[in-house]
């Protein structure tokens, strides 16, 4: 059995370069106790220390730096695998990811757009995915997506971002509520409810953004953790469980017993959404054209 696995190399890559295992976690998008606990198994498993670290610093022990150029050239070749694959695939397949933090019928109109665009060429095809941006991001980045729609604000990293439309927040709550009665509410309205929020490893900039805001409304509610499937968090709204904070697009999902409201400081939490393609790709200039049409 092998003691080493692609995973296990790019976690050890990350904090080699870094030297700082918070900076490489977020570089690997997952949090530091995780990569912490991973690059210990991982020199038990080897039976070396690969790291010296302290409170202060980390430096690479003797062992990490004879490994560090063949993880270094292991990485390379795996991305020159698949590269040498992605060029079998039709000129005109694309890979386009597409935050889930956002209702799906909002992409409606721009792949219908590359759809038909791509369609007009032997082979066409497109491929969508639905994640979390941090994750698409990452994606992205190891070559496994062409393009993606991210939520802002979203680390990139080298990715450069074409800014489109901004989503304000609205509150979702039970149409059998007493406060579904008003026309809008504000936080301060909804400090004694219990609310439904997703949790920071989903979106870590934008759920810093939006705790900022709440600090400064002094909105300290009962938070509920959001489950990832929207269908089952409106179900939850619609029993009364709780109430969600979500993006706009939200408002034209039809769900008996769910109702929508403006909220007042919705514009603070808005949730901007961004275009990230990878360099050079062909479809750039298209993917730029059509998202700023539907998405701007």
């Amino acid at each position: 059995m092998r003691r080493l696995d692609t995973n296990a190399l790019q976690m050890f890559v990350a904090v080699a370069q870094c030297l700082n295992f918070r900076q490489a976690a977020e570089q690997l998008h997952m949090t530091q106790p995780p990569l912490s606990r991973a690059v210990r198994q991982m020199e038990e498993r080897l039976g070396v220390q690969l790291f010296e670290r302290d409170t202060q610093h980390v430096a690479l022990t003797p062992a990490a730096a004879e490994l560090l150029p063949r993880a270094l050239r292991i990485l390379a070749l795996l991305d020159e695998a698949e590269q040498a694959l992605q060029t079998r695939q039709p000129a005109a397949r694309l890979r386009l990811g597409m935050t889930s933090s956002m209702e799906t019928d909002l992409y409606r109109a721009f792949t219908d757009g590359v759809s038909a665009e791509l369609g007009s060429g032997a082979g066409a095809a497109l491929d969508t995915v639905f994640d979390a941006s941090p994750r698409l991001v990452a994606r992205l980045r190891a070559r496994r997506l062409d393009a993606a729609i991210i939520a802002l604000p979203t680390k990139t990293f080298e990715l450069p971002v074409l800014q489109l439309g901004k989503q304000p927040t609205l509150v979702a709550l039970s149409s059998r509520h007493p406060l579904a009665k008003r026309r809008s509410l504000a936080l301060a309205d909804l400090r004694d409810q219990p609310v439904y929020w997703f949790e920071r490893a989903r979106q870590p900039a934008f759920f810093d953004h939006s705790h900022a805001v709440f600090r400064k409304h002094g909105f300290a509610p009962r938070f509920l953790l959001e489950p990832h499937d929207h269908h089952v968090l409106l179900s939850d709204v619609a029993a009364g469980k709780g109430m969600a904070l979500l993006p706009a697009s939200f408002a034209a999902v039809s769900r008996s017993g769910v109702s929508y409201r403006k909220l007042k400081e919705g514009d603070e939490l808005a949730a901007g959404l961004g275009l990230i393609v990878a360099e050079g790709h062909p479809a750039a200039a298209l993917l730029r054209r059509l998202a700023s049409a539907t998405l701007g």
